[in-house]
């Protein structure tokens, strides 16, 4: 946003606890600090709490991106100070529950809630979803790897303690939502890939290194996901037919790999994800925004709303037992 990559949008405030608290004096906090003396001259505002804020009497869009288990306190919030529309990180809660009372208290101050669904407006994805909708008899599988090292692993469950399918592969969870006809009330039955799934418990926590699953719904639609932390830095949509792999689309391609390359020879201390999804999450923030200026109703295209965010929060909540209960 400050450097114009979102063209309907004007950054105007940045909430940072941390490094603007307790955390100041850290060598990252000391690196935040020194970030911020570059860009408060383009008018951008810091402050160490939402509380902090100024209200607002125009239309605002905030931008919550902090640990999943604050997003209840946090919607609050900035409503609270005037915000009327909130782009909200995945999953959005910790809990069905808590994302179902915040989706309540958002409409009761009648405030749009988007979600960083990223996956929903990717080429890769659009692409095989094209190709399977002109094809009969086709199946999807989305596959999607992080480039965590084993070692790694253990800060990464500690980190993302809602754990993965409330984490990382919640993106293909909200596509199955979104384009599949996937609920908690339309699987109708849940095949666990033994050979591809890892779990692991690690730091006390327990989760997923890896899980491959296929649902098939109600509706008698069947769709895979397969979710490697330790996978590299690659997404893959293939579209079979009778167990034949007849198309395939992935990220990065060509093009978009020679970018990442570079970006992370710059910044080698960076996951690479950051890069490969940045593209996306402008798209995302674009459209919201352009959304907003333009004073239209609903959500804009391609863009989850709250109310995907529950279901896909319950199919993750439905999954995570029924999976380690076969994977054990």
């Amino acid at each position: 946003m400050i450097d114009g990559d979102v063209p309907s949008a004007n950054l105007t405030e940045i909430v940072e606890p941390w490094f603007l608290g307790a955390g100041m004096d850290s060598p990252p906090g000391q690196e935040f600090v020194a970030w911020k003396n570059e860009v408060e001259p383009k008018g951008v505002s810091f402050y160490d709490s939402v509380d902090a804020l100024p209200m607002t009497t125009e239309k605002k869009l905030a931008l919550i991106s902090g640990r999943t288990a604050d997003n209840p306190r946090l919607l609050q919030e900035v409503i609270a100070k005037g915000c009327t529309h909130i782009f909200l990180e995945k999953p959005g809660a910790p809990t069905v529950g808590e994302l179902e009372e915040m989706a309540a208290f958002a409409a009761a101050k009648n405030v749009a809630v988007f979600m960083g669904y990223n996956k929903n407006v990717t080429k890769y994805v659009t692409l095989a979803r094209e190709f399977e909708a002109q094809t009969p008899g086709a199946s999807t599988t989305f596959i999607h790897n992080n480039a965590y090292k084993e070692e790694e692993l253990p800060e990464c469950f500690e980190r993302n303690s809602e754990g993965m399918l409330k984490n990382m592969a919640v993106h293909e969870l909200a596509l199955l939502v979104t384009y599949y006809g996937v609920a908690a009330d339309t699987i109708q039955d849940i095949k666990a890939d033994k050979e591809f799934s890892r779990v692991l418990t690690l730091n006390g926590y327990t989760d997923f290194a890896s899980v491959g699953f296929t649902i098939t719904t109600t509706a008698g639609k069947t769709v895979t996901v397969k979710a490697n932390r330790t996978g590299g830095s690659f997404s893959e949509a293939v579209v079979h037919v009778d167990g034949v792999e007849k198309f395939k689309s992935m990220t990065p391609d060509e093009e978009l790999e020679k970018i990442v390359a570079v970006k992370q020879a710059e910044n080698p201390d960076y996951m690479p994800y950051f890069f490969l999804q940045h593209d996306d999450y402008i798209t995302l923030k674009e459209r919201c925004c352009k959304h907003i200026v333009e004073g239209k109703p609903g959500a804009p295209e391609g863009i989850a709303t709250i109310d995907i965010a529950i279901e896909t929060l319950k199919v993750a909540e439905m999954l995570t037992p029924k999976l380690q209960e076969q994977l054990a």
